[in-house]
């Protein structure tokens, strides 16, 4: 049971109208132990937790008692509400109290349900650089350690990293409804065009380009489904006595999972397919749908409030100031009514209604004319217009020459390295991802594209994915 000894009324110290301050609390103590502001070296006294708890007590504020009553009481000064929400903190289960029987000091560290309910309250208003887009890569990564090194622990990692790729994509989509509403929400609150556009290109900023634009271009789950298929094909052409000593070591490592007459190797590799195909087929359609409602409605609201606001309002718009402010306009509906009262509206019956496309047939010239030559001006634009073609004419026996020299005596070379010498390599260059497939053909030898997750740039691009081209022996 979760509610039980000390836990009996965990979520006690939320409820209040202090909660919000107990909360700020609870966030700043997390940062103090367990973030990149935690001095490992020391444990934190009681005296420190409590100058933190008085630090998060100016910042927060005081909420009201939602059933209007005060069974909290009042405190004179922070000291002493600090130590209140210590020792509340304590008596229900989010703080523990250890004592060294050496030295009879005092600590109070983070009991295990304290810190993984503080974790999320940290992270929710956190502005630290996360890195969620990633593991699509990390199932990747994890799977070739594991086929190379044969290490269950790297398909356990595997496994758990595929979990959270469906995850995130859930949170995204959340994210942006949630966004959308909130935009709509501040716009009937206040019209003002100038904040509703800066949030929506602060997000674009600060939210779509460094996560979701790479989550559906750099580490989109379609670019690596091929990818984690054929590793996890590789793993199940295994030997037969390697996969029997990595099902027993699975067997120890997850007992849990033990079902009677069922592979637990074959379990976790079906379940990473079956994730990565309802991320692909279902997750990131959604996440691009979701997008594409964000800013559409971005889109319409800020349109919206830009005309309401625009201070040329046209011509209609004075008429219609104009006609209000005429002594003549109850003369002139009187007479506009008069001249409307003969019209009549009618519908037309939408079952009765039906539209016919009617196939047109193109025209054709029959007649016949005399051959005439060609002008001069027309003679140099299909000169033009063939040079123009034979230009960007770009074939696989380029890409393979231009390869060739690029390599040179070496095996290896990587995308940021590949020589810029004329137009020619400038096109090469941009379609040396192409090498890989071509090399498929069994024409010419097997090329291998890595991506080493590095983004570099150039004189002619202003930013590229760096990856690594490399000559393999066919098997």
């Amino acid at each position: 049971m979760f509610f039980a000894d000390s836990c009996q009324h965990f979520f006690r110290p939320l409820t209040g109208k202090y909660r919000e301050q107990v909360v700020e609390c609870l966030r700043l103590l997390y940062e103090r132990l367990y973030t990149a502001k935690a001095d490992y070296g020391e444990s934190l006294s009681r005296e420190q937790i409590l100058e933190i708890f008085a630090e998060a007590l100016t910042r927060a504020p005081q909420l009201d008692s939602e059933d209007g009553s005060d069974h909290e009481g009042r405190f004179r000064n922070l000291r002493e509400q600090s130590v209140w929400v210590l020792n509340s903190l304590v008596e229900y289960g989010w703080l523990e109290k250890l004592v060294d029987s050496a030295t009879l000091t005092v600590t109070f560290p983070f009991s295990r349900r304290g810190r993984l309910f503080t974790q999320p309250l940290v992270e929710l208003n956190s502005t630290r650089v996360r890195t969620r887009h990633r593991n699509t890569r990390n199932t990747l990564n994890a799977l070739e350690a594991f086929a190379s090194r044969g290490e269950v622990y790297d398909l356990i990692d595997a496994w758990e990293y595929s979990e959270r790729i469906v995850a995130d994509f859930t949170d995204m989509i959340a994210e942006l409804e949630e966004r959308k509403r909130e935009l709509v929400r501040e716009v009937e609150a206040q019209i003002l065009v100038q904040q509703a556009t800066e949030e929506f290109f602060s997000f674009m900023e600060s939210r779509f380009q460094p996560d979701l634009a790479i989550r559906l271009s750099a580490d989109s789950v379609e670019k690596h489904r091929d990818a984690i298929s054929r590793v996890i094909g590789q793993i199940r052409r295994k030997d037969n006595d390697k996969k029997a000593e990595w099902e027993r070591r699975l067997r120890q490592q997850l007992p849990e999972l033990m079902v009677e007459g069922q592979s637990i190797l074959w379990l976790m590799l079906d379940t990473i397919e079956d994730r990565m195909r309802r991320a692909c087929e279902v997750k990131l359609p959604a996440l691009r749908y979701a997008l594409q409602g964000f800013t559409k409605r971005a889109e319409i609201i800020i349109r919206q409030l830009s005309y309401l606001q625009s201070n040329n309002e046209g011509a209609l718009t004075d008429l219609c100031q104009s006609l209000g402010s005429s002594r003549q306009r109850d003369n002139l509906l009187a007479e506009l009514g008069d001249q409307l009262a003969g019209f009549q509206l009618r519908l037309f019956d939408p079952r009765q209604t039906q539209l016919w496309q009617r196939n047109r047939k193109p025209p054709v010239n029959t007649r016949v004319e005399d051959e005439a030559p060609l002008a001069e001006d027309d003679q140099r634009g299909i000169l033009l217009q063939q040079l123009l073609d034979q230009a960007f004419n770009f074939n696989s026996g380029d890409l393979r020459n231009y390869l060739a020299r690029a390599l040179g005596s070496g095996q290896r070379v990587s995308s940021r390295d590949l020589p810029l010498a004329s137009a020619p390599d400038l096109l090469a260059m941009s379609h040396a991802l192409e090498a890989a497939a071509v090399s498929q053909s069994g024409e010419s030898p097997l090329m291998q594209i890595t991506f080493t997750g590095e983004v570099a740039s150039n004189d002619y691009f202003a930013q590229f994915d760096e990856y690594t081209l490399e000559l393999k022996q066919r098997d």
